[in-house]
């Protein structure tokens, strides 16, 4: 017996997506489990184990008609007594429909799907939203995420305890989830007064945000482009502190148990998607470019030692 489970990204859903994988894995102790995932995450999910199988989605434009009808022909001839759409998006209720009849076990919210679970018209977080779907099949509450499959040598790094990590990212469209840089600085230049080593992570969409603060906190570290998520979970694991925008590298230093504070605008809500860890805190603020680092620092979490 062959079970399915859909989900495609973005990174910080699918580390909240990793309880519901495990939480699958033991439910279906015997069958062969098979993710439908896109590019991005197949190295990660397959160092889980939870899967036999991981196939790609490119998720082409529904109107790339030839591509999606290869992928149901796939999905039919995997001849799945159960699918978890854990994505719930446009997309998949498409796969749902485009199956045809008989179909699997369809857990997920399409429309006329064995176990349906409508999408939620209050604000919820998305983990609780999937344990409900869950629920429907008698999976107990998956819990939260464990990182531990993630292992890295960050000795290379240089770093020197205790250190403290900030993520002065988010989305390259969506400046207004971003704290400004200038007082990433300031925090920078505090921890660095109060015996952390701060330490910098980005990618090159955060050049700019990461080369001004260290030219205004030159005792700073850059990792600018050196962290793979192996990496971001291990540093986690040690770090004393953790402060961030809305974005998904701090949902795997949260989820590696790195006490956090994650910093949202009005652009996202934070009851819906935010990170899962033993210490998460969240400190939201309508305009962030006004939100003030003593604010900040009266939110900061505990350091671990």
């Amino acid at each position: 017996m062959s079970i399915l489970v859909i989900k495609h990204s973005a990174l910080g859903d699918m580390i909240l997506a990793l309880p519901l994988f495990r939480a699958i894995r033991r439910h279906h102790p015997d069958e062969h489990l098979v993710l439908l995932t896109t590019a991005p995450y197949v190295d990660l999910i397959a160092k889980s184990s939870y899967f036999d199988e991981i196939w790609c989605d490119s998720r082409p434009k529904l109107w790339q008609l030839r591509h999606t009808l290869n992928l149901i022909r796939r999905i039919r001839g995997g001849r799945f007594s159960r699918i978890y759409d854990l994505q719930g998006s446009q997309r998949t209720r498409w796969y749902y429909r485009l199956l045809g009849r008989p179909r699997p076990e369809w857990v997920g919210n399409a429309p006329g799907c064995s176990h349906f679970i409508p999408d939620s018209t209050v604000p919820i977080h998305i983990s609780e939203l999937r344990r409900q779907q869950l629920a429907l099949v008698g999976i107990p509450d998956p819990g939260l995420p464990d990182l531990s499959f993630l292992q890295s040598d960050i000795t290379r790094y240089g770093l020197r305890q205790p250190f403290a990590l900030l993520v002065p990212g988010g989305s390259p469209h969506r400046p207004q989830k971003r704290w400004p840089a200038a007082h990433f600085a300031a925090l920078a230049n505090h921890l660095q007064y109060q015996g952390l080593q701060p330490v910098l992570i980005g990618r090159q969409a955060e050049r700019l945000q990461i080369d001004e603060i260290l030219a205004a906190c030159p005792q700073a570290i850059s990792l600018y482009e050196q962290t793979s998520i192996a990496d971001l979970a291990t540093l986690g694991r040690q770090a004393a502190v953790a402060v961030g925008n809305d974005t998904g590298p701090m949902h795997v230093l949260a989820a590696a148990g790195c006490p956090s504070l994650v910093l949202y605008s009005a652009e996202s809500d934070p009851r819906k998607v935010s990170p899962r860890g033993d210490w998460v805190r969240i400190l939201q603020h309508p305009n962030l470019a006004n939100l003030s680092l003593e604010k900040v620092l009266k939110r900061l979490p505990p350091q671990r030692s």
